[in-house]
């Protein structure tokens, strides 16, 4: 959460925050996480919603199948606002962060609604069940969304490849240096950045790499405030 609101603000964003689950962590990964009861979500989000319109949403950790549904609802409910989604399955460390069910809820609920989703290699195999990286756009793309935007940090490349689909196929390829070090939020901030720029207005494609510009230059002015992994810099001097 505080990834997505650091990185919304430095983007000239306001995030209204609707929280669906709880968690124990710090830069060394995350012990516990408690999800919240989905019609405490759902009243989170029609309250928020009913006082302030939304140009974007944006969803990570969902917590249980529960508040997938709950989250599914309310996006429903907005068809014209794009949603962004970060399949959040594990944290950096492995520390999962979903169980079963709310894997096979998010395929059924939340990709059909999908306008880009942001999932990282293996995020892309395990919501899949493919292998091969293209493969695994098109069951995703099939299932639902309009774009998925495969990142390469977990890929063994010289250089960080993250590839946009959409049903035509490849829209974009962006390539990045890989950086030293790994990096607690990465994900975070690339699908909120993601859901800012197309709040602001720019076409999918083009928010996708203005999105991938701003994370590269987070991290690669990161820091390291804990014994853990470093923190993206989203105030980064321009």
């Amino acid at each position: 959460m505080q990834a997505d609101i650091l990185t919304l603000a430095a983007l000239g964003c306001h995030p209204l925050s609707v929280i669906t689950a709880l968690t124990v962590q710090d830069t060394r990964g995350v012990e516990r996480v408690l999800p919240i009861d989905a019609e405490f979500v759902r009243s989170q989000a029609l309250r928020v919603l009913a006082d302030v319109p939304a140009a974007a949403f944006k969803a990570g950790v969902l917590g249980s199948a529960g508040s997938v549904r709950a989250v599914s609802e309310v996006v429903a409910a907005h068809p014209r606002a794009p949603f962004v989604v970060d399949p959040v399955l594990a944290s950096a460390r492995g520390d999962a962060l979903a169980d079963e069910r709310a894997v096979d809820a998010l395929r059924e609920r939340i990709l059909p609604r999908t306008t880009i989703l942001t999932p990282n290699s293996v995020e892309a195999r395990r919501l899949s069940g493919e292998t091969d990286l293209a493969q695994c756009a098109r069951r995703l793309v099939e299932a639902g969304c309009k774009y998925v935007l495969i990142t390469g940090t977990h890929e063994a490349t010289s250089d960080v490849v993250n590839t946009l689909y959409d049903e035509s196929g490849v829209v974009r390829e962006d390539r990045w240096p890989r950086l030293e070090g790994s990096y607690h939020g990465s994900g975070c901030t690339l699908a909120s950045a993601v859901a800012a720029r197309l709040a602001l207005g720019s076409a999918p494609a083009q928010a996708v790499r203005e999105a991938q510009d701003f994370t590269w230059q987070a991290l690669a002015a990161g820091f390291r405030p804990g014994g853990g992994q470093l923190l993206p810099q989203r105030f980064f001097k321009r």
